[in-house]
C-alpha cells in the first residue's frame, strides 16, 4: 500500500497532546508516542466485555514481552493504529462490511511503522504472541465458556503463562511508556 500525501487532508481528531490527526491522510509527524500510550490505556479490550478493566496498552506490553528482542518494538506497536480509531472486535472487523475500516487502520499502521522505523510487515513472532495473549486474556479476564463455543479459536496456541492482573488506565499508560523508553533509549 502506498501512502499518498494530500494537501486537503480532510477531517481530523484532536489527540491527547493537542495534535490534529487526520485518519484518512495520516503522516508520520502526526504520530506521537504519548498520544498512543494515553489513548490505548483508555481503551478496554474485547469492547469492554471482560470481568475487569483491561486496556489495549497493557495488552501491547504483554505482546512486546512475549517476542524475541528484535521484534519487541513491533510487538508494542502492533495495535498502535487503534489509538486513532475505535478498537473493533475481531469477529466484527473481519466482516466484509468493515473492509473500508480495515484499510484505514492498515494505512495508519503503515504510518506508525514509518514513524518508528519498523518494517511494514508484522513479524510472525508478534502475530503468534498476540494470539497467545488473546488466549491468556480469555483464560484470565472473561467468563468461561467451552473453547468449542468461542468464536475465535487458535488450536495449538499456548496462552501466555503469567496470570494477567489488570491495571488502571494511568498505570497502563506508564507501563506502556516505560516499555517504549526501554526499547528505544539506545537508538
Amino acid at each position: 500500500m502506498t501512502i499518498k500525501k494530500r494537501t486537503d487532508r480532510g477531517n481530523w481528531i484532536q489527540t491527547f497532546t493537542g495534535k490534529r490527526f487526520y485518519p484518512l491522510a495520516p503522516l508520520p509527524e502526526d504520530i506521537c508516542i504519548e498520544d498512543i500510550a494515553h489513548s490505548l490505556s483508555n481503551k478496554c479490550r474485547f469492547t469492554g466485555h471482560v470481568t475487569e478493566y483491561y486496556s489495549v496498552a497493557q495488552h501491547s506490553v504483554l505482546v512486546s514481552r512475549a517476542v524475541p528482542q528484535e521484534d519487541r518494538l513491533w510487538g508494542l506497536m502492533h495495535d498502535a493504529s487503534e489509538a486513532y480509531l475505535a478498537d473493533l472486535a475481531k469477529p466484527t472487523k473481519v466482516l466484509p462490511e468493515f473492509k473500508f475500516f480495515v484499510e484505514i487502520e492498515d494505512r495508519i499502521q503503515l504510518v506508525v511503522c514509518e514513524k518508528f522505523g519498523l518494517s511494514p510487515i508484522q513479524p510472525p513472532s508478534t502475530h503468534l504472541a498476540d494470539k497467545r495473549a488473546l488466549m491468556a486474556e480469555k483464560r484470565d479476564l472473561m467468563i468461561h465458556i467451552p473453547e468449542s463455543e468461542w468464536q475465535i479459536q487458535h488450536p495449538g496456541v499456548i496462552p501466555l503463562e503469567e496470570k494477567i492482573v489488570s491495571m488502571l488506565p494511568q498505570e497502563a499508560e506508564q507501563f506502556f511508556l516505560n516499555e517504549f523508553k526501554k526499547l528505544t533509549e539506545f537508538h
